[in-house]
């Protein structure tokens, strides 16, 4: 429903040369005339097996929001959408094709509970915000379910199945993380069937990026016991803001069938990108004036100088066993490990006056943080007379790692505006870490979903954690110690199946977020805070008929608040509290029509706290509403068109409260096309986001703001082979 909402950018001298691409079609081809080899000419003799499903700009026309899909849910195993008492969405592989997405704002573009803070060039790229709250880059992000960071990190996106968003808070589900939500990336799979994959694409977004991407996926051996998925992507280019990005990716998932009950799994992922000419962070700690300047294109070369980059590593690997142990019971256990590092030369300018006058200050380091995880769990099914239970028990193991620079360069460059081009300049090397913190958590779990009725069913979770958070200085010696043993965090949830189609539900959950390490933009840089207790209250209902869905949901959220003081100490102090609602439905409308709309009002504002008290919360805009449309055009078959537009509400700045970000409305077109030539299946797509080129400011973090970014247009082609 949706079109894309970004672009990537990359050179017209992109280094994947027509010869590698003509490389890779060959490989590709390769790949499926083995296939043939094997099964026959299957491809010529059943073309209706290798067709291209019919896509739409955004979403499925057959599922609409996907709420009968599984959907992650850490210690609650895998549920639908519909089973599940919290707020979720999940957007599908063939979606983020059509949008084309650059990163995670336009991931959930359709979803109005989701602001966009997201920037894919520079270290902002997992900034978003879900009911006001911003995700926790530390603990929010998971793939495949298993954790790693996402500070600075762009996904490839062309390379999943599809992206889960669990709204508000995850304390039972994954442990210590923030109540604004957890994202979990799903990594394209290998088929359950002995049929082949083998496809390749080729993208161009503005102003100059070209991306390359080949997808792989069978079975081998006896009995196909072993199946695989293989994808990978290069990108590279100029960037709309006159920057560059050069991008490999490489990822593997891959399965074993053991015996008849126990199967074997192994994933990777690998990704290097280098960003230079990165847009710079626009910081108003030291405006004086009570609105912003005026606003400017974030396609304005005066946001960034070439000496600027953004440099990112990111590895996971997991494997786990999973054996049915009878037709209703399976055991589960799973490893992982993920490191990502970041090499970032990164400008922060601090606004002094609605001129755009700023001071000019200049980081540059090295970064990186490692997770060590391991899960068992056990998931069955038992009756205790009349009631049927649903039942879940685990144990966790997580230990994370953070590296920060030892001789990190920090200091004020300069002075500039922004409307003029920056002169200053800094650029070194010979950066190096060491351990800054790290944090252990072990845990026990256990939840039961009781089966009252029919229609009734109730939720218990318990988890129980023991936990320990240690910082480090320059020496190796420890600074700061914090522990806490026996920290329990519940949910609690009644559900009521009002017809098979339609849940209504009614929940509490509680969490805890892992203390954090303050930045070097603040007074008390350096110091490792303390965990935050968060609570969460929410009714809501979902439905999915044969022609529409809907979900709405009511929550109140209560968390501990932090921000930096009138002395630029970051402070944990008082409470911020989030009320609010959120609706959203699709309907088919006729044979070729879709159309949909999301929204979401939030009320929320500080307490308890020595300032700030009564103040809106920086980042949560009051109002956001979404709409979309596709059309299937009748005369020209395989041909569908979209649009949607996404308006977002005023949103407060900074916790003081006394600088508003305006409300914008961002509307975007695209088109997609599928077909067959020459015996092969052909996708095309075509997208442009911003359509009016609106320019606006976007609130990106608390007194901190950025430029949206400038109209776009993105192609892309798929060949299946």
């Amino acid at each position: 429903m949706k079109s894309a909402t970004r672009s990537r950018a990359f050179p017209a001298t992109s280094t994947m040369r027509p010869s590698t691409l003509a490389a890779l079609l060959l490989f590709a081809m390769s790949q499926s005339a083995m296939a043939q080899g094997s099964d026959g000419a299957q491809a010529a003799d059943q073309p209706h097996e290798a067709s291209l499903p019919a896509v739409s700009v955004t979403a499925s026309q057959d599922t609409l929001q996907h709420l009968r899909d599984d959907v992650s849910s850490g210690a609650l195993g895998s549920r639908t959408q519909l089973e599940t008492p919290f707020s979720t969405t999940i957007v599908t592989g063939e979606e983020l094709a059509d949008r084309q997405a650059n990163k995670l704002g336009d991931v959930f573009a359709q979803d109005a509970s989701v602001s966009d803070n997201s920037n894919p060039y520079n270290a902002w790229a997992s900034y978003i915000t879900v009911r006001g709250m911003q995700l926790d880059w530390q603990n929010g992000f998971k793939l495949d379910g298993q954790p790693y960071n996402g500070y600075g990190i762009t996904m490839p996106y062309e390379q999943l199945e599809s992206v889960e968003l669990l709204k508000g808070l995850s304390g039972f589900m994954y442990g210590f993380g923030a109540p604004g939500g957890v994202v979990n990336y799903v990594t394209k799979k290998p088929p359950a069937t002995e049929k082949q994959i083998a496809s390749v694409d080729v993208g161009y977004r503005s102003t100059s990026v070209w991306t390359e991407h080949l997808d792989l996926g069978g079975r081998v051996g006896p009995d196909s016991v072993v199946g695989y998925r293989f994808n990978a992507t290069h990108e590279e280019g100029k960037t709309y803001n006159d920057g560059n990005v050069r991008r490999d990716s490489f990822s593997l998932a891959a399965d074993a069938r053991l015996t008849r009950d126990l199967t074997a799994t192994f994933g990777a992922l690998y990704q290097e990108r280098h960003a230079s000419g990165i847009t710079t962070a626009i910081s108003t700690a030291r405006y004086t004036g009570t609105s912003l300047p005026a606003t400017l294109s974030g396609g304005s070369s005066t946001l960034q100088t070439p000496d600027q980059h953004l440099n990112t590593n990111l590895q996971i690997y997991t494997a786990g066993l999973h054996y049915n142990l009878s037709p209703d019971w399976t055991l589960s256990a799973t490893y992982s490990f993920s490191k990502s590092t970041r090499y970032r030369n990164e400008g922060t300018w601090y606004l002094l006056d609605q001129a755009g006058d700023y001071d000019d200050y200049r980081f540059e380091g090295k970064e990186g943080h490692q997770l060590n995880t391991f899960r068992v769990m056990a998931e069955g099914l038992v009756k205790t007379g009349p009631l049927r239970h649903q039942l879940v028990f685990g144990a966790d193991y997580q230990k994370q790692t953070t590296d920060y620079g030892a001789n990190s360069f920090y200091a004020q460059l300069g002075t500039g505006n922004l409307y003029q081009p920056n002169v200053n300049r800094y650029d070194s090397s010979g950066f190096y870490t060491y351990r800054a913190a790290d944090v252990t958590q072990k845990a026990l779990f256990a939840s039961d979903t009781i089966a009252l009725t029919e229609r009734w069913s109730v939720l218990g979770g318990l988890r129980y954690t023991n936990y320990e958070q240690h910082g480090y200085g320059l020496d190796g010696s420890t600074s700061s110690t914090y522990t806490q043993n026996g920290v329990l965090t519940p949910t609690v949830a009644l559900m009521y199946k009002l017809t098979p189609g339609t849940t209504l539900y009614a929940s509490y959950v509680e969490s805890l977020e892992a203390g954090n390490v303050v930045g070097d933009t603040y007074a008390n840089a350096g110091q490792l805070l303390k965990p935050l207790r968060s609570k969460q209250y929410e009714v809501g209902v979902k439905s999915q008929n044969a022609r529409w869905s809907a979900t709405a949901a009511l929550f109140r959220i209560e968390r501990g608040a932090q921000y930096a003081n009138s002395d630029n100490v970051f402070v944990e102090d008082g409470e911020s509290i989030f009320q609010g609602a959120e609706a959203g439905a699709d309907v088919r409308l006729g044979r070729d029509w879709t159309v949909g709309a999301d929204l979401m009002w939030i009320a929320t504002h500080y307490e308890k706290g020595s300032t700030n008290n009564g103040n809106r919360v920086a980042g949560a805009p009051g109002f956001v509403a979404a709409a979309h449309v596709n059309y299937a055009v009748p005369v020209v078959p395989g041909l569908t068109l979209g649009a949607d537009a996404k308006f977002t509400g005023n949103t407060s700045l900074s916790p003081s409260g006394d600088i508003k970000v305006p409300g914008y409305l961002v509307m975007n077109l695209g088109a997609t096309y599928t077909t067959r030539i020459a015996g092969h299946n052909v996708g095309l797509r075509a997208a442009i986001d911003n359509l009016t080129n609106r320019r606006y400011w976007e609130f990106q973090y608390a007194d901190y703001i950025q430029p949206g970014e400038p109209r776009t247009l993105s192609l892309n082609a798929r060949v299946e082979f």
